[in-house]
């Protein structure tokens, strides 16, 4: 999405090959590292306060590249699955901090629309166009804290929505319409929409004003959209349930100027369980998608005290060398230590099994310890043989996890991040010392019991069909 246009457009060359797009008519040295200063000092600002989401859909563009190729800024989403951030030099310079930092919301929610609204019918609208454009900047107004849009040689950049509003407040009045309070009319993205179809002749501009939706200038592969926002839209609500107050705002905001009206919305938010943020419950139940659960709250324990952020000292020191700044974590890095325990007791299905596998041996930094357990304990590697087949225990697991019983004459030296329990949950209910750090999986036919335990812990039934 390419903000704003100023005129004349030129086209893109090749994506591909980074040199020639930082080559193309090069900017002054000092422009290039002025606006390589700013858009490091917007992401920061993005992750620590205004946008959760635009912070973790900027780590996804691995490479954000100067260029005069572009008159503004845009974001690309290349059909290998990478995305990419685009922005002229002198355009970020002339912007000045505030300025860049609408700019990067805006493109930021440009891929996050064209993800949960991504209807082919809306995108070959332009009424939609410029709605959409209405409501993201009606947005950034308000998240960003400012009352005008940001100024290029003292004129501003970009749809200012209060105008738009003014002009279909008019078309309304004078064709004997009730038009509706500016409030309503920014309430949501669809809404924008509605009413702007109302107009006799909604001021769609004469110009185009993103790329994406013209087509063919800066590439925006649905596919890729769709992985790079929903990924960032699943670490975002992570980070929410980790108590990131902004995070949590953010997303709640987000979800009500688009799920309703929209079925594609309403189910992408479905499906990352998005309706915890607001005291929406859903009880265990059978569905396909109980991977995708697992990934998230495996996620959710794994990488606690680990966020990217971008280094002010040495970014600044990498623009000086004319280098992209690279991210860092935050806090002690090392390996997580995660528990696997199979119940050998009944029949647990393999695929179940060797998903879990397969899921555990792809996450990096994690030490995992596999189990399997009936009434005792006995630890095993993937690939071996495990025994079982007597009376269950859960207590016995947690014995030894928590450190207060030994298997083969060896205590369990090191402390769990997380401990995942695969089972039929058919064994007396136990409390572990730290019951948010279990994650108990029912197999079919199983009792749910962890679910309504005191604590309640994260349960989930899996399915036994084929994935």
């Amino acid at each position: 999405m390419a903000y704003g246009e100023r005129g004349r457009r030129t086209p893109v060359v090749d994506l591909a090959d980074r040199r020639a797009l930082e080559a193309y008519r090069p900017a002054d040295p000092e422009v290039v590292a002025e606006a390589r200063r700013l858009k490091e000092a917007a992401l920061l600002d993005f992750g620590l306060t205004e946008s959760a989401v635009a912070s973790w859909l900027y780590t996804k563009c691995h490479h954000q590249i100067p260029t005069t190729a572009i008159d503004t800024a845009a974001v690309v989403a290349s059909g290998d699955g990478t995305c990419l951030l685009l922005y002229n030099p002198d355009f970020f310079a002339g912007l000045g901090l505030d300025g860049v930092k609408f700019v990067l919301f805006h493109e930021a929610r440009h891929l996050v629309h064209r993800h949960l609204l991504a209807d082919p019918e809306l995108r070959s609208d332009p009424v939609f166009e410029l709605a959409a454009e209405v409501s993201i900047n009606h947005v950034a107004l308000v998240r960003l804290g400012r009352t005008e849009l940001p100024l290029l040689d003292g004129r501003p950049t970009g749809v200012d929505p209060r105008e738009v509003y003014e002009r279909y407040h008019a078309d309304l009045t004078a064709h004997g319409l009730e038009p509706v309070p500016y409030d309503t009319f920014t309430e949501t993205d669809l809404r924008v929409y509605g009413e702007l179809k109302r107009m006799h002749r909604p001021p769609v501009p004469e110009h185009r004003l993103c790329v994406h939706l013209r087509g063919g200038l800066v590439p925006a592969d649905q596919e890729t959209v769709d992985a790079v926002t929903s990924s960032a839209l699943l670490n975002s609500l992570l980070a929410a349930r980790r108590g990131h107050a902004g995070a949590e705002r953010e997303l709640l905001d987000l979800m009500g100027r688009t799920e309703d009206g929209s079925a594609r919305a309403a189910r992408i938010w479905g499906q990352l369980r998005a309706g915890v943020l607001r005291g929406e419950t859903s009880r265990t139940r059978a569905v396909d998608w109980w991977q995708r659960w697992l990934v998230d709250v495996l996620g959710s324990k794994l990488r606690e005290g680990e966020r990217l952020v971008y280094p002010k000292k040495r970014g600044a020191l990498l623009a000086a060398l004319g280098q992209d700044p690279m991210l860092a974590r935050r806090g002690p890095v090392r390996d997580k230590v995660l528990v696997i325990a199979y119940d050998t007791s009944g029949s647990m299905p393999q695929h179940v099994i060797t998903w879990l596998t397969e899921l555990v041996g792809r996450i990096d930094g994690v030490e995992a310890h596999w189990l399997s357990f009936d009434a005792v304990v006995m630890p095993f590697a993937p690939g071996e043989r495990v025994y079982g087949g007597g009376g269950t225990s859960f207590q016995v697991v947690a014995d030894y996890v928590e450190g207060r019983s030994e298997v083969n004459g060896r205590c369990f030296e090191v402390s769990p991040d997380a401990v995942v329990v695969l089972t039929d949950g058919y064994a007396p209910p136990i409390t572990p010392s730290e019951p948010d750090k279990w994650i108990w999986l029912i197999t079919e036919g199983g009792s749910e019991w962890p679910e309504t335990h005191t604590p309640a812990m994260d349960c989930h039934r899996v399915t036994t069909g084929s994935r």
